[in-house]
């Protein structure tokens, strides 16, 4: 079965947290799903960087691959900077991706986790965790 490839890509820190959240993240997603070859990358102040995250899936032997961006909202980076490192026009969502061996293979990239009753889930889990925590 070959597999696709999953680029997720957060916003980066100075912080060591925001790393461990989207690695971690990154390896969950693996964990649930085994039909990715998933991979993170961060924008700024965090390594690898979106361009070294880009040519190391040109290394895989996938079939697709779709790029995530690990933001709650459509700002900048999700809208203009990410787009322009894959080499997508601004409001493209699908383009080409060549590998290292030269296989032309289906690029598409992904909304950002936006507006989602998960989050609200989330964020209810969150109140109430604080409330147990410190009251």
């Amino acid at each position: 079965m070959s597999k696709h490839g999953l680029l997720l890509i957060g916003h980066g820190s100075r912080l060591r947290y925001n790393k461990e959240l989207a690695t971690s993240t990154a390896q969950l997603m693996a964990e649930k799903n085994g039909d990715y070859m998933i991979k993170s990358c961060f924008m700024e102040n965090s390594s690898p960087n979106v361009s070294e995250g880009i040519a190391d899936m040109k290394k895989e032997d996938i079939e697709l691959l779709v790029v995530v961006p690990l933001f709650l909202a459509k700002g900048v980076h999700v809208l203009q900077d990410i787009p322009e490192l894959l080499g997508l026009n601004t409001d493209e969502y699908r383009g080409s991706f060549t590998l290292d061996n030269g296989k032309i293979i289906p690029l598409v990239y992904a909304d950002p986790i936006g507006h989602d009753p998960l989050l609200a889930d989330l964020m209810l889990k969150n109140a109430h965790n604080a409330i147990s925590a410190h009251l």
